[in-house]
């Protein structure tokens, strides 16, 4: 079983005009709550920056997503609770929220804005961003990073994708992105020939 631990996963719609006309806003009923929020690079919005969502009681990673060309995210469907939101990119410190309290259901949560500091060289002993972002969003594709996962969103590549933004891994193992079947996983550039629990098999090893 090939190891997975540095490789680049990348999932790529079949059809491009379908990417750029889905709406991020989901057409299904929402049950839960949505926390929203922004991030900016030397006073100005940051776009293609990981969020990552984290339950507050013990850091674990809930869902990924990532900024928009304003510096704005959204997170759905959260079951109420506490949270802390934490951002991070190529070159700068990673940056953690204040504790969020997200209730009741059906609400919808501002969070406090996040600023971004970049990487000095004088600094020691601070945590910096991995070299490659986590996710990075493309006109046609998605990439996942996952040797650049922090060690609680998952220990495979499987787990990783799991929490990504807009895709679904269901019991079989299908692979869906943005409620869409049909897509194409590359690894390491080259597309898979697997698909369904023969996939997912791979995935999570």
């Amino acid at each position: 079983m090939p190891e997975l631990k540095n490789k680049t996963i990348t999932m790529k719609l079949l059809t491009l005009s379908f990417f750029l006309i889905f709406s991020a806003v989901a057409a299904f009923a929402q049950t839960g709550v949505k926390l929203s929020g922004s991030v900016l690079k030397d006073a100005k919005p940051a776009p293609g920056v990981t969020i990552s969502l984290l339950r507050a009681k013990d850091s674990a990673t809930v869902k990924l997503s990532v900024t928009n060309n304003e510096g704005l995210y959204l997170f759905e469907n959260i079951p109420a609770g506490q949270y802390l939101v934490s951002a991070t990119a190529v070159g700068h410190l990673k940056a953690w929220s204040a504790k969020i309290d997200l209730q009741p259901v059906g609400s919808t949560v501002q969070a406090p804005l996040i600023s971004l500091v970049p990487v000095s060289k004088d600094l020691a002993g601070v945590t910096v961003s991995s070299k490659r972002a986590l996710i990075e969003q493309r006109i046609d594709r998605t990439i996942v990073n996952v040797e650049a996962s922090i060690t609680n969103i998952g220990t495979s590549a499987l787990e990783v994708l799991e929490k990504a933004p807009g895709v679904t891994v269901d019991r079989d193992g299908n692979i869906s992105l943005k409620g869409k079947e049909g897509v194409m996983i590359l690894i390491d550039g080259r597309p898979s020939q697997l698909n369904g629990p023969d996939l997912a098999n791979l995935l999570r090893n």
